[in-house]
């Protein structure tokens, strides 16, 4: 019993771990791939979106967006959707107290978390949006993507 409780937990953690790709999300959401156009199909098997897009598409080529947020422009009701990624950020520091951590790389640093004690290197990981689609009706009106 231990031993099938073991391998169920094992199992259940590396399928939490496992990537979202465009494939999966086709296999999890068949009805919303088949009400695509021909065109749009061919963008999502590729993980890519275009203006005119349905939010369908851009769902199953992107996947769930971290943020979404509604607006109003030009009397029309709009919609944006953020992505989120992380950058790994190492930090080589052997010392304690407020101090002068360079979290960016760029000669910002400063120390969001107070006072603290480190002993040696650590990894910290900083968020930044890596995408972001604006939605004019339920098309896509704009996207950018960071290189």
């Amino acid at each position: 019993m231990k031993t099938i409780f073991a391998l169920l937990t094992a199992c259940l953690l590396i399928g939490a771990c496992a990537p979202s790709t465009p494939q999966t999300r086709i296999a999890a959401y068949p009805d919303k791939y088949a009400r695509l156009s021909a065109k749009h199909k061919a963008l999502v098997d590729e993980g890519k979106i275009d203006r005119g897009m349905p939010k369908d598409g851009v769902l199953l080529a992107w996947g769930t967006p971290a943020s979404r947020f509604e607006g109003h422009e030009n009397r029309r009701s709009t919609e944006r959707w953020d992505y989120a990624g992380s950058r790994a950020v190492f930090i080589d520091n052997f010392h304690s107290g407020y101090g002068f951590y360079d979290y960016w790389g760029d000669g910002r640093g400063y120390n969001p978390y107070g006072y603290r004690f480190a002993v040696g290197p650590e990894v910290i990981y900083i968020p930044y949006t890596r995408a972001s689609v604006t939605f004019s009706g339920d098309r896509v009106d704009s996207w950018e993507r960071m290189k």
